[in-house]
C-alpha cells in the first residue's frame, strides 16, 4: 500500500503568514488580548529614546505568556522559538530578540504580571458566574539546592563534625611530630595531605560559624544561599527548598481566581490573606470557602468572619465543628449588615448576624480567668532559677529538657541542642533535632517511640520537663520545680462561638484545588521556578495561573467568545 505524499520542498508558494496559523489557536486569543492592553495602566518601562529601537513590549509578553502555556520557559528556549515557532512568529511579527533582551524584559517588568493576569480574570468576569472559594498551597521548588539551604540544626551538626575532626587532624600532626616514621603508617597520609585537610576544615568551620552568626543576628531559622527567600519544606517526596504558593480555585468555572506568593512552610495562618483581593471585589458580599485541615488556626477564621469570609475548613475525625474564643466588644449591631464592619461587630458582641446563620450554630458571651503575665517575668525566673548556661546543662544532664527562652532552645540530657521546630495551635512550641537523635547513643533511654527522634513541647510558663525514661534507667526521681513563670490570674469577658463548616461544600475540595496545580506542574512542565527572590517568583507564577486560566476559559466558553472578551476594554 503506498504511503501519503508529501509537498515538493523546492515549489513555490503565495500566502500569508496567517494562512499558517490554525484559525481557532490559542496564539489569537493571546494576540487579541495583549494588544488591547493599555500597557501605561501596568508600569511598563518605556524604551531609551537614542540608540537603536527598541522591541515592541506587547510582543515580549505575548511570548511569554505563549511561552508559559506551551511548556517554553527559559530565555534561550524562547528565543530559539522565535526563529522555529511558526505561531511565536506570527504573534511577534518576525522579529527574534536575542534571549538576553527576553530576560531583561522579565526582570524588568516583574511585577505587571500579576496585574495582567488580573486583568484577564477582570475580562472574562462578565461571562462567567463565580461560586465559592477553595483555596490549596503546593510546594514547587526554588532555585536552591538542599546543600545550599542551612537550619540552625544543620549547622550545629556540621561544626560539631568539623571540631572532631580537625581535633583528629591536630592529633595525628602531633604524633607525626613525635615518630617520624609515622608518615607511612598511617594510610600513607603524607604531612602535607593533612595540613591541607586541616586548612580546609578551618575554612569550612568558619565559613559555617560566620552563617551561625548572620542567622542569631537576623533572628533567621533558615538560610538559602542561592535564593535568600527560599525556604526548606516538607513535600510528598521528602524535604525541598521551595516556595508555597496559594490559589483560590472557583467552584463554579475551576478558574484560578486568585493567588498569593508565600514562602512559609505551611498553610497555617493564610486563609484570609489569600481572599484579601477577592473580597475587596465585592466589600459588601459575604463569600464562602473550603479548605484542608492545614488551614486549622483559630485566629485566621476569626480574622476571616471579622471580614465577610466563611471559612469551611475541614474537621479532624469525630468533631462536628470548631469551639472558637474571641474578645468581647460592647457595640450597637445591624444583624441584617453584609458590611465587613457590621459582620466584625456583631460577633464580638456575641449575636449572629443573618448571614452567618447556617455557619454559626451557637454564640454566648462568658466570664473566664486568665492568666497574665509581666513582659520581665519569664526572663527574672529563668536567671532566678539558672545563673549561666553551664548550670541549664548541668540540670539538663541529670535527666531534664531545659528551655532557654531567651535564645528559644531546649537542652536535652545528651547535652545536644534541640531547636524549635513549629508553633502548635495551642500555642506551645514543639523543640526536636533530628540529626542529633539519629547518632545520639542514649536513645534508648529516652526515646522510645515511633518516629526516629523526639519531639517535646514547652509551653510559654514551662522550663523545664523530665525525661522520665531517663530518670527511671538511672534509678532517679522525677522531680519538677519552677513550672511557671510570675503571673496573676484576672476575670475576662469572651465571646465563645462554635462555628460548624459546610460538608457539602468540603466535600468538593480535593476536586476544585487540585487539579490546576496539577496541570500547572504536569501539562505546562512548571514544578519549579527558574527565577529567585520572592517578589520574581510571583511574577512568574503569575505566568503560570495565567496560562492555565487561558485554556480553561477556551474549553469553558469557545474560542469566539474569548476573542470577543479579549477585544472588549
Amino acid at each position: 500500500m503506498p504511503y501519503i505524499k508529501t509537498f515538493d520542498r523546492t515549489q513555490m508558494m503565495f500566502c500569508s503568514w496567517d494562512a499558517f496559523v490554525d484559525e481557532q489557536s490559542i496564539a489569537r486569543i493571546i494576540d487579541a488580548f495583549v494588544n488591547s492592553l493599555d500597557l501605561q495602566e501596568f508600569a511598563v518601562k518605556e524604551a531609551a529614546t537614542e540608540g537603536r529601537p527598541a522591541y515592541d513590549p506587547k510582543g515580549l509578553y505575548k511570548l511569554y505568556i505563549y511561552g508559559n502555556r506551551k511548556s517554553i520557559r527559559s530565555s534561550r528556549k524562547l528565543a530559539e522559538s522565535c526563529q522555529v515557532n511558526i505561531e511565536v512568529k506570527w504573534m511577534l511579527g518576525g522579529v527574534e530578540p536575542d534571549f538576553r533582551t527576553i530576560s531583561d524584559f522579565r526582570k524588568n517588568n516583574i511585577e505587571s504580571l500579576k496585574k495582567i493576569f488580573h486583568e484577564f480574570n477582570r475580562r472574562i468576569s462578565g461571562a462567567v458566574e463565580w461560586g465559592f472559594t477553595a483555596v490549596d498551597g503546593s510546594k514547587f521548588n526554588a532555585c536552591n539546592s538542599k546543600d545550599s539551604n542551612f537550619t540552625k540544626n544543620k549547622l550545629d551538626d556540621r561544626i560539631k563534625w568539623l571540631n572532631a575532626h580537625t581535633d583528629e587532624y591536630l592529633r595525628i600532626l602531633n604524633d607525626m611530630d613525635e615518630r617520624e616514621d609515622l608518615d607511612d603508617e598511617i594510610d600513607k597520609l603524607t604531612r602535607e595531605t593533612i595540613e591541607n585537610k586541616l586548612k580546609e576544615a578551618r575554612e569550612r568551620l568558619a565559613r559555617y560559624e560566620g552563617y551561625q552568626k548572620i542567622m542569631a543576628e537576623t533572628g533567621a531559622s533558615q538560610l538559602s544561599l542561592t535564593d535568600a527567600d527560599a525556604k526548606l519544606m516538607k513535600n510528598k517526596n521528602g524535604f525541598a527548598v521551595a516556595y508555597n504558593p496559594q490559589t483560590a480555585i472557583d467552584s463554579n468555572t475551576h478558574l484560578i481566581h486568585d493567588f498569593q506568593m508565600t514562602n512559609q512552610v505551611t498553610d497555617h495562618g493564610l486563609l484570609h490573606s489569600t481572599l484579601v483581593d477577592i473580597k475587596k471585589e465585592s466589600p459588601d458580599q459575604v463569600i464562602e470557602v473550603v479548605a484542608d485541615k492545614g488551614y486549622q488556626k483559630a485566629d485566621d477564621m476569626v480574622k476571616c468572619l471579622e471580614n465577610g469570609i466563611i471559612p469551611n475548613v475541614i474537621l479532624d475525625d469525630g468533631k462536628d465543628g470548631y469551639e472558637i474564643e474571641i474578645e468581647y466588644q460592647e457595640n450597637e449591631t445591624n444583624l441584617a449588615s453584609t458590611k465587613s464592619e457590621e459582620l466584625s461587630k456583631a460577633i464580638h458582641a456575641g449575636q449572629i448576624p443573618d448571614a452567618y446563620k447556617d455557619a454559626i450554630e451557637s454564640i454566648e458571651v462568658k466570664d473566664v480567668s486568665r492568666l497574665v503575665s509581666d513582659e520581665q517575668s519569664e526572663k527574672e525566673t529563668v536567671e532566678s532559677i539558672y545563673g549561666s548556661e553551664e548550670e541549664m546543662l548541668a540540670r539538663a544532664k541529670e535527666g531534664y529538657f531545659v528551655r532557654d527562652p531567651e535564645k528559644n532552645l531546649v537542652y536535652c540530657p545528651a547535652g545536644e541542642i534541640l531547636r524549635q521546630k513549629c508553633t502548635r495551635q495551642n500555642g506551645s512550641i514543639r523543640y526536636a533535632n533530628k540529626m542529633a537523635c539519629r547518632h545520639c547513643r542514649n536513645r534508648d533511654k529516652c526515646y522510645k517511640g515511633k518516629n526516629k527522634w523526639k519531639e517535646i513541647d514547652f509551653t510559654k510558663d514551662r522550663l523545664e520537663k523530665p525525661c522520665k525514661d531517663w530518670l527511671k534507667a538511672e534509678g532517679k526521681e522525677v522531680v519538677i520545680e519552677n513550672r511557671k513563670s510570675n503571673g496573676r490570674f484576672e476575670m475576662k469577658k469572651i465571646v465563645k462561638l462554635f462555628l460548624k463548616p459546610n460538608r457539602e461544600k468540603t466535600a468538593q475540595r480535593m476536586c476544585l484545588s487540585e487539579h490546576p496545580f496539577g496541570t500547572i506542574k504536569r501539562a505546562m512542565g512548571a514544578a519549579y521556578f527558574l527565577l529567585k527572590g520572592l517578589k520574581k517568583v510571583e511574577g512568574e507564577f503569575a505566568l503560570f495561573c495565567l496560562g492555565y486560566n487561558l485554556e480553561r476559559a477556551k474549553n469553558l466558553l469557545g474560542f469566539e467568545k474569548m476573542m470577543e472578551l479579549m477585544t472588549a476594554i
